[in-house]
């Protein structure tokens, strides 16, 4: 304080003798009276600073509140991520019933949304042209039978020749198959049901004509389904056979996990997607061509550390950094922690490759508001394990 009253009164001496002095008014006057000023001004520039640095070092500190914020303490873990992909519940056991020959259907005991056992009579089928075959045969086989019998008294006696007596023979068995034949055919003409379950689907109706191999009902099974999903190519090698699943019903909101089943051997190139199936034993409330959504998991790596997304910030040169609070004399500061990313999941998570470390404490809640080096207040820790 006692060089800013020497340098105060030099300024103000000077300026009262540039107020009193007076300058002519050519050239060299006007140049003295610039210099003059300019060193009044200095003088002045210089009394001001003193000043300033004497008021500062007077003038009581001034308090700056810290900021309030959450931080995450950073810790390895394993970072797994998912991907849905649409699927559909098929019917296991769907099974046609249909006739082994042809003819009109004289009656059927069923229909659509029956339930049947296996076994159960399904329909018949007219064979009446195969009974009149069957009577026209039986008809002939009783006269082969005939000469069958006397060839074999003759040929027994030594009488007529063998030609005869095996000629015989050979008809009356060739006709005895064929009664054998077309008996075996007729006692097919009643459809039976091949599994037990619900009739989804009618084909035929009493009074059509049915041909051989010919579906005339439906069965479905819907005590067994199944879940069928086509997977893009990308996912070979990231599922096998035996992976657990997580599987979704939108329309029942229904969850449940199940293992992959079967694995398709090809890739469908209209689509280039690979089919698998999830086997489900007990359908439950699960209807066939119900939507699912199967979820399977593309990435994981274990020992990673991970931050929500949100987090890592971007300079105009392109670096990343998040802010962390460091400790310094015993108070929290801001700092900035420049980063490496790779991999993110759908739940807004990034992988750390480097930057940061164990125990190192992210600013979460409050980053925004911060800059490097401010005040930190922590309110709230938190660990990785908080988003499991």
């Amino acid at each position: 304080m006692n060089k800013l009253i020497p340098l105060l009164a030099i300024s103000i001496l000077l300026f009262s003798c540039s107020t009193e002095k007076t300058y002519s008014d050519d050239l060299q006057g006007k140049k003295d009276q610039l210099k003059d000023l300019k060193l009044q001004q200095k003088e002045t520039a210089d009394a001001i600073a003193l000043l300033e640095a004497e008021v500062k070092k007077i003038e009581p500190k001034k308090e700056i509140d810290p900021i309030n914020i959450s931080v995450r303490k950073v810790t390895p873990t394993i970072f797994q991520r998912y991907s849905n992909i649409q699927a559909s519940v098929i019917g296991d056991d769907l099974v046609s019933a249909s006739s082994s020959m042809g003819g009109r259907i004289l009656s059927m005991s069923v229909k659509e949304g029956d339930y049947v056992k296996k076994g159960a009579f399904i329909a018949a089928i007219d064979v009446e042209t195969m009974d009149k075959q069957i009577e026209e045969i039986q008809t002939s086989l009783e006269l082969a039978t005939t000469v069958y019998e006397r060839q074999k008294r003759l040929w027994d006696q030594n009488i007529g020749s063998e030609i005869q007596y095996l000629q015989a023979k050979n008809n009356k068995e060739r006709i005895e198959k064929s009664l054998e034949t077309l008996r075996a055919q007729t006692a097919k003409k009643n459809v039976y049901a091949p599994i037990s379950g619900y009739v989804d689907k009618e084909f035929l109706k009493q009074g059509e004509m049915a041909s051989p191999g010919m579906p005339i009902v439906q069965i479905l099974n819907t005590s067994k389904v199944k879940v069928e999903a086509d997977v893009p190519e990308n996912f070979l090698g990231k599922i096998k056979r035996g992976d657990h699943v997580e599987i979704y019903f939108p329309a029942i909101d229904k969850t449940i996990q199940k293992k992959i089943t079967m694995m398709g051997r090809s890739i469908d190139p209209s689509n280039r997607t690979f089919k698998i199936e999830i086997a489900i034993p007990s359908a439950g409330d699960l209807k066939p061509n119900l939507l699912a959504e199967v979820k399977v998991k593309d990435f994981e790596e274990k020992d990673v550390i991970t931050i929500p997304v949100q987090l890592v910030k971007q300079e105009v040169n392109g670096k990343k950094y998040v802010f962390s609070a460091f400790e310094s004399n015993g108070i929290m500061i801001a700092k900035k922690k420049y980063v490496q990313t790779s991999e993110s999941d759908n739940n807004n998570n990034i992988i750390i490759t480097d930057g940061l470390f164990p125990d190192d404490l992210v600013i979460v809640d409050g980053s925004e508001k911060v800059t490097e080096n401010d005040l930190l207040k922590i309110v709230k820790t938190e660990t990785s394990e908080d988003d499991q």
